[in-house]
């Protein structure tokens, strides 16, 4: 979720439901911090609540002293990611790499757990390869660290975000430890939230891709396991301000050149299931300023709204 995460997306997640925003994963080579890109990445939450903050790396001692940079900055949480299959970040022995080789995964928690006086979580995935499945042993690691939750993918990284998600082992996962567990994969609905926290006994789920474009997914989970009913789909009305709301977020934190840029993404997210969106996409994808951004997604809703009062 790099490049989507960020600071304007977390906090509009929040506002809508979400119990914890983990910031965009950085690498602990801090003296990569200074680029734009990363800078970026350093925004604390503007609405306040727990500022969550994720690192990636393979060296124990740039890992804590990461988190206490990170803690002076302000941090409330230090996340450590042993779950990301991109290549880039396991060419560096880190993300699920780390999987391969559990005495370091005990180094680098040991080292960061003990720099940092705030709590320190962690996200791994099942295993390296179906072949070597060690998620239970990881977790049984994690919980003699020291690590206060654990977030678990249901897949290895071998098999990246393709396959069936193996909540079995989430279960299993659960059975191994005390300290909460957070299920993860394919996490789609309500009602797969719901299923998904029964079948494991997960303490929580995390929500990843299914937020893109829709980050009301949390109050429609939050509704659904409190009542057992749907939330009804949001008026157009609501989701046009939230989405406009969204791109000014993205000018302001990036920048108009930037911004224009990331919005196009989110706003193929938001519309992509709404009527004439691919119309809209190929023309919105050619705009170059946020005012042209702004008037085209408005024009569109108001389309979208005028249609449908004239079809009731």
């Amino acid at each position: 979720m790099a490049g989507i995460t960020d600071q304007p997306f977390r906090d509009l997640c929040v506002e809508l439901g979400a119990g914890l925003a983990v910031a965009e994963m950085l690498t602990c080579n801090t003296e990569l911090w200074t680029s734009d890109k990363n800078r970026a990445r350093l925004t604390r939450p503007a609405a306040g609540g727990p500022d969550s903050v994720q690192i990636a790396g393979s060296d124990p001692q740039m890992m804590a002293e990461a988190a206490r940079l990170y803690v002076d900055l302000g941090a409330d949480i230090i996340d450590i990611n042993m779950g990301c299959p991109a290549k880039k970040v396991l060419k560096k022995a880190a993300g699920s790499a780390l999987l391969k080789d559990t005495r370091l995964v005990r180094e680098i928690l040991d080292a960061v757990i003990k720099a940092v006086d705030v709590p320190v979580t962690l996200k791994i995935r099942t295993g390296w390869c179906p072949e070597t499945r060690n998620g239970t042993e990881v977790a049984r690691i994690a919980e003699d660290a020291g690590v206060k939750l654990l977030t678990v993918h249901g897949r290895t990284r071998e098999c990246r975000f393709v396959g069936e998600v193996e909540y079995d082992t989430i279960a299993a996962i659960k059975k191994t430890v005390k300290i909460p567990v957070i299920a993860n994969g394919d996490i789609t609905s309500a009602e797969k939230a719901r299923a998904v926290l029964s079948f494991t006994g997960a303490d929580g789920v995390m929500i990843g891709r299914a937020a893109q474009g829709n980050p009301w997914i949390f109050a429609q989970i939050n509704h659904y396991l409190n009542t057992g009913e749907r939330l009804p789909a949001r008026p157009l009305q609501e989701v046009c301000q939230v989405l406009l709301r969204h791109m000014n977020q993205l000018y302001e934190l990036y920048g108009e050149f930037r911004g224009v840029l990331i919005a196009r993404k989110h706003v193929g997210w938001y519309t992509g299931n709404l009527e004439e969106a691919e119309t809209l996409k190929k023309s919105f994808n050619q705009l170059t300023s946020a005012d042209q951004q702004l008037y085209n997604v408005r024009n569109y809703f108001e389309s979208l709204i005028k249609h449908k009062e004239t079809a009731v």
